[in-house]
């Protein structure tokens, strides 16, 4: 059985198209999966990038096609009535909800569709204290522990390689985006494509540097 650590952060809207379709990519499939929460935010500083949502232009682009892929793959996504947020309440409750910080898919759920369904704003402390009530975590939201486990888990992504989300590892491979879905599902059935080319990248020279 292969085991499977979905890297995710509720801010992302690609990440909850991730979430919703995971199961579908992975039926037939003996496997387990993890859920971590970490900071987009703290990828972009990482890499020294502005998030698809701080760019003019690409904001609009990047929303229309989240749109557009909830529509064509049935998926329930409104956006929220602000984007992006500070995600940081959400994030340190999905960890908060167990003791070892791991978030179950029941938990991952209820969080993304408080986000991406509705339309209301995502960070409105009402909303949030509701949010809290039903999932009642088992530790305190704002405890030390729960804010270093969030740190902890960014940083372990930022050490594989992680620079954004969804990211979902398995073996010693990286799948990014919600369209990396495929990509996966076939990993998972021995394509032997990935023996053949999955390095490829490595032997491509870096051109020009900016």
């Amino acid at each position: 059985m292969k085991h499977l650590t979905f890297y995710l952060d509720f801010i992302s809207p690609y990440a909850y198209l991730a979430f919703e379709k995971l199961p579908q990519a992975l039926m037939g499939h003996s496997v387990s999966v993890s859920y971590k929460p970490i900071l987009f935010a703290a990828l972009l500083k990482h890499h020294g990038q502005l998030g698809p949502a701080e760019m003019p232009g690409k904001r609009d682009w990047t929303y229309r096609q989240v749109l557009w892929q909830a529509h064509t793959q049935g998926v329930d996504l409104q956006m929220p009535a602000s984007h992006p947020f500070n995600p940081l309440s959400l994030l340190r409750l999905a960890l908060a909800c167990s003791p070892q910080g791991a978030p179950n898919r029941y938990v991952c759920d209820t969080v993304f569709k408080h986000v991406w369904q509705g339309g209301a704003p995502a960070d409105d402390p009402e909303r949030l204290q509701q949010l809290t009530q039903l999932l009642a975590p088992q530790r305190s939201v704002a405890s030390d522990e729960v804010k270093a486990q969030l740190k902890a888990n960014t940083e372990e992504a930022l050490a594989l390689g992680v620079f954004g989300v969804p990211t979902i590892q398995v073996d010693d491979k990286l799948f990014w985006g919600f369209d990396a879905l495929p990509m996966l599902t076939a990993y998972l059935n021995n394509d032997p494509w990935f023996d053949a080319h999955w390095d490829a990248p490595a032997s491509v020279a870096q051109g020009v540097k900016r």
